[in-house]
C-alpha cells in the first residue's frame, strides 16, 4: 500500500465501520493517523457545533398551532327598563326621531313609505301631530337630524336629502348622494349617516359630501343593517334593523360597546300590525331617553343600566331588508 504525500495511511475497512457506527468524523481521522493539530481543531469544531445546536434548540420559535385563533368576545348585552309610555300614531312608519323641546315635551319624527313619507312635529303627551311637511310621493323617507338652524331628511333609494329651515320648515334645498339612506344623526357639527351596511359615514351639512367613514365592529364581526341613529353623550346609538336591539357605538373606532335589548317592548306596544323597533330620541337637558317603532301604538321612555355586569354575546342577526 502506497503512502500518501502526508505520510498518513488510508483508513482500514474496520476503522471506517467504527467511524460510521459512532458517527464521529474525529474517530475516522484518528484511526487514519491525522496530525495532532488537525485532530484538536476538528474536536473543537465538533464542540462548537454541539453548543450552537443546543442553543438553537432551546431558543427556537414556538410552533404555530393548527387551530384558528379564537375570535374576540362579543359586546355585552343589557336590557332596557320601561320608565313611562306615551301614545304614538299607529299610521307613522317611523324612520327618524329627535327631541324638539323638553317642556312641553315634543318630538320631530320622520316617516317612511312611498306616498306617506313626511316630517312631523309631535306632542308627546297626546301623540297629536302639530305640524307636518310631506315629501314627494315617489320618495321613501328615512332618517332625520337637525344641525343648527336646518333640518335634514334623507330618503331610502332616491338619493335625496331634503333641507328645511328649522324655525319654519320651509324647504331650502335638496342635496344629492349615492347609495341608500337609512339613519341620520349629528355630532353637533357634521351629519352621521347609515346606509344599511356596517359603515357609518360623516357628511358635510352644506354639501352632503362624505368627510369620514368608520366600520362598526362587534369584536371580529362587522355589524350591518344599522338603521335609525342618535348621538348620545359622545356615543352613537343605532337600531339594528330586523332585531329588537340597539347597538351603542364608539364613533372614533366603530367598536360596539354594548347592545341594548328591548324585546320587551314590541309585544306590549298596542298595535298588532306593528313593524320593528325604530326610532331613538335623547333629551340632553333632562337626560331622558325615548324609543318607538314603525306603526307602534306607544312611544316609551326607557332607562338603560350600565353594562359592567352584563354577559358577553355575539352581535344579533338580522334578515335582509
Amino acid at each position: 500500500m502506497s503512502a500518501s504525500p502526508t505520510g498518513s495511511r488510508r483508513p482500514s475497512p474496520s476503522s471506517r465501520r467504527a467511524a460510521e457506527r459512532t458517527g464521529s468524523r474525529r474517530a475516522g481521522l484518528a484511526a487514519a493517523g491525522a496530525p495532532p493539530w488537525l485532530r484538536w481543531a476538528l474536536a473543537a469544531a465538533v464542540v462548537v457545533g454541539l453548543v450552537v445546536a443546543v442553543r438553537w434548540w432551546t431558543h427556537r420559535a414556538a410552533p404555530v398551532p393548527d387551530a384558528p385563533v379564537a375570535a374576540e368576545p362579543g359586546a355585552p348585552i343589557v336590557r332596557g327598563e320601561i320608565v313611562a309610555s306615551m301614545p304614538h300614531d299607529t299610521s307613522a312608519f317611523t324612520q327618524g326621531l329627535y327631541v324638539e323641546s323638553s317642556e312641553p315635551l315634543t318630538f320631530v319624527e320622520g316617516t317612511g313609505l312611498e306616498g306617506r313619507s313626511e316630517l312631523r312635529h309631535v306632542d308627546a303627551a297626546s301623540g297629536r301631530v302639530l305640524k307636518r311637511q310631506k315629501i314627494a310621493d315617489t320618495d321613501f323617507g328615512e332618517g332625520i337630524a337637525r344641525v343648527g338652524d336646518r333640518i335634514y331628511q334623507i330618503t331610502w333609494q332616491q338619493g335625496h336629502a331634503y333641507v328645511y329651515a328649522a324655525a319654519t320648515w320651509a324647504p331650502l334645498d335638496t342635496l344629492r348622494y349615492t347609495g341608500e339612506g337609512w339613519g341620520l344623526t349629528t355630532d353637533g357639527s357634521a351629519l352621521v349617516m347609515s346606509d344599511g351596511t356596517p359603515d357609518l359615514v360623516w357628511r358635510d351639512p352644506a354639501t352632503f359630501a362624505e368627510t369620514r367613514r368608520v366600520r362598526v365592529m362587534d369584536g371580529a364581526n362587522a355589524v350591518g343593517n344599522l338603521n335609525e341613529l342618535e348621538w348620545i353623550d359622545g356615543e352613537i346609538w343605532a337600531n339594528v334593523w330586523g332585531t329588537d336591539v340597539i347597538a351603542v357605538i364608539d364613533p372614533a373606532s366603530g367598536t360596539v360597546r354594548r347592545f341594548v335589548d328591548l324585546a320587551v317592548l314590541r309585544p306590549i306596544q298596542g298595535n298588532p300590525r306593528a313593524d320593528v323597533l325604530n326610532g331613538i330620541a335623547y333629551d340632553p337637558a333632562t337626560k331622558r331617553l325615548f324609543v318607538t317603532g314603525k306603526l307602534w301604538g306607544s312611544l316609551y321612555e326607557i332607562r338603560v343600566p350600565p353594562a359592567a355586569a352584563a354577559p358577553s354575546a355575539s352581535s344579533p342577526a338580522a334578515p335582509a331588508r
